[in-house]
């Protein structure tokens, strides 16, 4: 286990022991030897972290301390950094911006050897980046999705055939080279996929789907393995 997330544990330990907690029994726990938690013990002090105690009776928390409201071990620190190294990659010019303000937050918020898991720059996520499209507005998809509320598009098809369809928006999917809406289409009554490179126009309408959007991916999620034909749209 690495120094950093050893730190991570003996704190998460310390926070939710009742008593004193002994250097053996958390060596034990994190599969290190004892000498191991008298150094890491002795580094978070030196950070600060308010461990009393000693050897033999063990160590406890200071009464009264709070710690800071998000605790992560390295390898989900390196984890949320990918992730949102993946947002880079998207047409979600929204999604960016606060993929950059997340990374701030946690930064901030996570003890120094946590923290430089966001600053070193070492993880990265490679690849053809998606334009923002041109009539879709992604976070207003989003919203739609979340608000349970119809979207009306002006879609192109593969073969450049224009039609006007007013969906049930339940899922958004990015790829590398473009985003698509899931929904439910009133036009073709079934779930269809709309690439958003190929919308002409994307605008909510004042009609809304509310409690079916669960139950319409649940139909989606079945129809990756049963007939096209097989989901119905709930009443």
């Amino acid at each position: 286990m690495r120094k950093a997330s050893r730190l991570f544990e003996i704190i998460q330990i310390l926070r939710l022991a009742r008593r004193p907690v002994t250097a053996a029994t958390i060596a034990a726990q994190l599969e290190v030897t004892a000498r191991s938690i008298y150094r890491d013990i002795a580094a978070l002090q030196a950070m600060r972290v308010p461990i009393e105690g000693g050897r033999g009776i063990g160590y406890i928390l200071r009464p009264g301390f709070t710690l800071p409201p998000l605790m992560l071990s390295i390898e989900e620190s390196e984890a949320i950094v990918l992730a949102l190294a993946l947002l880079e990659r998207t047409g979600d010019t929204e999604l960016k911006q606060a993929a950059k303000q997340v990374t701030r937050k946690i930064a901030a918020a996570v003890p120094a050897p946590l923290a430089e898991s966001f600053s070193r720059n070492a993880l990265h996520a490679w690849g053809a980046v998606a334009p923002a499209p041109d009539a879709a507005d992604l976070s207003t998809v989003r919203r739609a999705i979340r608000d349970e509320q119809k979207l009306l598009l002006d879609y192109r098809d593969e073969l450049g055939r224009a039609t006007e369809r007013q969906i049930r928006p339940i899922a958004l999917i990015y790829y590398s080279q473009t985003a698509n809406i899931v929904g439910w289409c009133e036009l073709r009554q079934a779930i269809r996929n709309f690439r958003v490179d190929r919308v002409a126009r994307c605008e909510p309408v004042p009609d809304f789907f509310r409690h079916q959007g669960e139950e319409l991916r649940r139909l989606w999620v079945e129809g990756w393995t049963a007939k096209p034909d097989a989901a119905k749209a709930p009443a």
